[in-house]
């Protein structure tokens, strides 16, 4: 609090634009220097050990060494580092729900894989039954069927209820009677009293699998309505296979100061897309980038598959890269590169998207990337 009130005090007295470094872009005394009108820089903490060796060849460290060394990489090397983004609050609410909505869905997987595993220690037919843990009737099988001699005494009735209170509609019976079939499908058993702990497990992973999908489902609720409220919304849905969920992570990760990225080589160089060049003496190589924004770069990855489907441009580029021999994974990353590129232009200018101004020029030869 008392730095922040310092900050004030020197705007009161006409000094604006006051540069602050700190090694974190997150938390509350972020926040508050913003609020104060501080120019917030964060520098990478790995960044700061190179910088500390100038001053302490030895490696001593200190909270006050530590202050002096980020004081002195904004005196010296200013211009090599960025301020943090002066992001809108509803752009920084999409990111925190975008961001949120995505971990939800991390853990239900890590849930399921985790059950999955130990299915297959005890009761493979369950997995021979279900494909996907995380869907509905799989976690109300899981819960009232956790081992084979509960699966024994299973009525297709009670199934049929579960299915029903689920949102089920169509083909209960026959759904029920299925599942039933399959659960009861003879395998080798472990030691009763392992197999009733083994249950007990299950079933626990099956109450998490329920909670982590009402999580999903509510933060999905909350990502779509703050997204659609936001103006660059319309700009990001304007483009072939980019629908809510997607668009709001794109917008989350890339914010909406359009000061940050002053071409769209920066956008892309941040999202990962763009390749790195290498060069020493006579020797240049271009590799994958590694130093990106990997919620951004994941985004962008995920976006290449809806774009050959449902664009007839997209999926003519994406079939010229495969041609000149690239493998699925450079050519979808070249794709998304192309429209990374597209996407900056847009959101400057505020234009929706329109295949006919983005691909005039697609008879030329695609720009040669790293594969």
């Amino acid at each position: 609090m008392q730095l922040v009130e310092l900050i004030l005090e020197l705007r009161k007295g006409g000094l604006d634009g006051l540069p602050v470094a700190i090694e974190t872009a997150q938390g509350l005394l972020v926040s508050a220097l913003r609020a104060a009108g501080a120019d917030v820089f964060a520098i990478n903490p790995l960044s700061v050990s190179r910088y500390r060796d100038r001053y302490s060849p030895s490696r001593t460290k200190s909270d006050a060494a530590d202050a002096m060394v980020l004081a002195n990489i904004l005196r010296t090397d200013r211009d090599n580092h960025r301020r943090l983004p002066n992001d809108s609050e509803q752009a920084q609410s999409v990111k925190v729900l975008a961001r949120a909505h995505q971990d939800a869905i991390w853990d239900r997987q890590q849930i399921a894989s985790k059950a999955r595993s130990l299915l297959r220690q005890y009761f493979p037919a369950f997995l021979e039954t279900f494909d996907d843990l995380t869907t509905m009737g799989a976690r109300e099988a899981l819960r009232l069927a956790p081992t084979p001699a509960a699966a024994v005494n299973l009525r297709p009735s009670t199934i049929a209820a579960a299915l029903r209170k689920g949102g089920r509609k169509r083909g209960v019976e026959v759904e029920a009677r299925k599942i039933v079939a399959g659960l009861r499908l003879p395998h080798l058993r472990q030691p009763l009293q392992v197999e009733i702990a083994m249950g007990r497990q299950a079933h626990a992973y099956a109450r998490a699998l329920t909670a982590t999908a009402e999580n999903v489902k509510s933060l999905e609720a909350a990502l779509t309505s703050a997204f659609e409220e936001h103006p660059d919304a319309p700009i990001l849905t304007s483009f072939p296979g980019l629908g809510v969920v997607l668009g709001a992570r794109i917008l989350g990760e890339i914010g909406d100061d359009r000061t940050r990225f002053a071409t769209a080589r920066g956008l892309k160089a941040y999202a990962g897309t763009a390749p790195v060049t290498r060069a020493s003496g006579t020797r240049s190589s271009t590799r994958l980038r590694i130093v990106r924004n990997k919620r951004l770069n994941h985004a962008a990855y995920l976006w290449a598959l809806p774009l050959i489907l449902h664009s007839p441009d997209a999926r003519a580029y994406y079939d010229r890269r495969r041609a000149i021999g690239d493998t699925y994974t450079a050519a979808a990353r070249n794709l998304s590169n192309r429209y990374i590129g597209m996407l900056h232009h847009c959101l400057c200018s505020r234009e929706l998207y329109d295949a006919s101004v983005a691909f005039a020029h697609c008879a030329e030869p695609a720009d040669a990337m790293v594969s």
